[in-house]
């Protein structure tokens, strides 16, 4: 299932065929909706109604890039849809509207003293998908348009999985999965758009379902590369799931994260916290949304982030997904 969710194209506000892959998965399990911004928020009916109402979220969205513009030799402007380093984009396969096409730049033999010691910058680069002109190229692209990474989903060394779109699909996958097993009490689950834009989807569904408690399961940043060392690696890959005490957007519920460490000290579950006070995700919006939230962010360790080669692990997916179904029952009461 992650693999054919990382490979479906789903950026902020182009979500479609992410949300109508989900939905086909969840429909049999569960009552949905779809709201006004295009957010899946699911109710999963169970034999209890618990004393706090649990929200479990994850966004469907990844970075891409729109087209801006198309020049009289068939080139395409374009800028990012959401935080993306241009120095990981320049040479990158790319798609836009199912046609392929390379980033390209200015070839480093003409470039001034001033550019070769500059970074590249998104507004110098364009996409080339081999059109003669603008005329040619306007049959296949319009301004609006959105562009993707285009990348293999593969599997490398010792468990590893690199892929576009990791953030946050490995989120999608395990709230399909939860959907689809037994839950003993009622359940909200909300598949958010537009995160990577400034958490838009999530300002909606979570005052839609004003949760007591929210469970955000996300993708963070790992930092584990060679000659980096100490809190400056923020997560590493095969450490095990990520449980946040504070990040750029949010200061986590300290209670529920007191909960989440002891409930993987008790059942054998690695973990370990984010080592830097940076990034942000769902929960920036539902923590202060309508009547506020308390909110837990578990996230997997995942290197590259926002690029076309993104890497996690597998056995921290497990770990993650057992840690969820450790703590999950005992957020109801």
């Amino acid at each position: 299932m992650l693999k054919e969710l990382c490979l479906l194209n789903g950026t902020s506000g182009d979500e479609k065929s992410v949300r109508d892959f989900i939905i086909n998965e969840i429909k049999p399990y569960c009552e949905y909706s779809v709201d006004s911004l295009g957010s899946i928020i699911a109710f999963k009916k169970g034999s209890f109604v618990p004393d706090n109402k649990i929200m479990l979220c994850a966004h469907m969205d990844e970075v891409g890039f729109v087209i801006k513009d198309i020049d009289e030799s068939g080139y395409l402007s374009f800028d990012a849809v959401g935080g993306i380093d241009a120095k990981v984009i320049a040479g990158r396969n790319i798609t836009v509207n199912d046609i392929n096409g390379v980033i390209g730049l200015k070839p480093v033999h003409l470039l001034t003293e001033d550019e070769k010691g500059a970074s590249p910058a998104i507004k110098s680069m364009r996409i080339d998908i081999g059109a003669k002109n603008r005329e040619d190229a306007l049959k296949f692209v319009h301004p609006g348009d959105y562009a993707y990474f285009s990348s293999d989903y593969y599997e490398l060394g010792d468990g590893f999985i690199k892929s576009k779109a990791l953030d946050d699909r490995i989120g999608c996958m395990l709230l399909i999965e939860l959907i689809k097993s037994d839950l003993k009490y009622d359940t909200y689950f909300c598949f958010n758009v537009q995160e990577e834009v400034g958490l838009r989807g999530a300002m909606c569904t979570s005052y839609q379902v004003q949760a007591d408690i929210s469970l955000i399961l996300e993708a963070t940043t790992a930092a584990d590369l060679c000659g980096v060392t100490g809190g400056e690696r923020v997560c590493v890959l095969g450490d095990g799931a990520v449980v946040s005490f504070m990040d750029g957007r949010t200061i986590y519920d300290k209670e529920l994260y007191s909960l989440a460490m002891k409930t993987a000290e008790e059942n054998n579950v690695k973990v370990q916290t984010k080592t830097a006070i940076a990034g942000g995700n769902d929960a920036g919006a539902i923590q202060t949304s309508g009547k506020g939230s308390r909110v837990l962010a578990i996230s997997l360790p995942c290197r590259y982030i926002h690029s076309s080669a993104s890497v996690v692990k597998k056995s921290d997916i497990d770990e993650t997904r057992k840690l969820i179904n450790a703590l999950l029952p005992k957020l109801y009461d």
